[in-house]
């Protein structure tokens, strides 16, 4: 019986999807897995090259692009195992990892994720990330990029779990919701981690697990127009989603300052208004109607969870600034 699906959304994939789905196949002392990819209304030959070379892994075909949210949620939602990989196309596991993954999350039970090892394509000494943080001036980042991959070689807890290679325990959605697709694209991952934290679950890092990733396949440059905007509306969407109104006055003063250093990033890249106008689509998101439905509500019985949560805020603003 299969304990995973590893769901692999795909949008014009077709220069990375073979190698990605043959590192799958030769995976060794698997714990039984099923792989599903989620295509996003590719034009590029991508379903094509799925029926002709993998014709024995299912397909779910979208009529157009949904957003990684959706396609990752019509993936879940057709599993039927206990754990959910998920997998960017634009990725080559290295063997053993479907097993390393499975083994750390079920050695946790209250783990809701676990991050992969993930390496640079071009780089693998490099890390292109070893899960996710996220500090009190609303950033997120990645852990250890761009750093010595071995530096970063003991399992560790993490804020939360990058969704381009990791495994998540199906159960948990079931108290935390499923990825939030008003996000589209973007910090969707954090989201959900974030979430389960304020339940009580916590999310890994296990570096037994390794992936070599390419990064940007799908939207281009690491800062290219649309992706700013997208990831600028999704941070503001993040903080007034989850944290309760007492918490974010609270952190006010931080969050303004994680927006001004940001805008003078943006602007020496001459996108600084694009920055802007991606906030203020933030902010119509989050007190939107469909926005304040999604708020997560505050129950008195997550207060040490709130706590402990605040108390990751402030110790991730440490480890910016001690670069560590």
């Amino acid at each position: 019986m299969n304990q995973i699906t590893v769901i692999i959304p795909n949008y014009n994939g077709i220069k990375f999807l073979k190698g990605c789905l043959e590192a799958l196949d030769a995976q060794e002392n698997s714990p039984g897995h099923r792989v599903l990819v989620v295509d996003n209304g590719s034009g590029d030959g991508s379903l094509e090259l799925l029926e002709e070379q993998f014709p024995q892994i299912p397909v779910i075909a979208l009529p157009r692009n949904t957003g990684f949210c959706h396609a990752v949620n019509v993936g879940i939602e057709a599993s039927d195992t206990p754990y959910i990989i998920l997998l960017n196309n634009d990725t080559k596991v290295y063997p053993g990892f479907v097993r390393a993954l499975y083994d750390a999350i079920e050695a946790r039970p209250r783990a809701f994720s676990v991050s992969a090892r993930m390496l640079m394509w071009d780089r693998p000494d490099l890390l292109d990330g070893a899960g996710d943080r996220y500090c009190v001036l609303g950033w997120a980042y990645a852990r250890g990029k761009g750093k010595a991959a071995a530096a970063y070689s003991r399992p560790t807890e993490i804020f939360s779990a990058c969704g381009g290679a990791a495994i998540y325990r199906k159960s948990v959605f079931e108290d935390t919701g499923l990825f939030d697709e008003a996000h589209f694209a973007y910090l969707e991952d954090l989201d959900i981690g974030y979430r389960a934290r304020i339940h009580g679950y916590r999310n890994y890092y296990e570096p037994s697990a390794e992936v070599i990733h390419y990064g940007s396949a799908s939207t281009g440059s690491r800062y290219n127009e649309w992706k700013t905007g997208q990831a600028a509306a999704n941070s503001v969407y993040v903080i007034v989603k989850n944290m309760p109104l007492l918490q974010l006055i609270w952190n006010l003063p931080f969050l303004m300052t994680g927006i001004l250093v940001k805008f003078l990033f943006f602007c020496k890249k001459g996108m600084g208004r694009l920055y802007l106008k991606g906030l203020a689509e933030g902010v119509k998101k989050s007190f939107s109607g469909t926005g304040a439905a999604r708020k997560t509500a505050f129950c008195w019985e997550n207060l040490g969870n709130y706590l402990a949560i605040q108390g990751q805020l402030y110790l991730n603003l440490l480890r910016i600034l001690k670069k560590s």
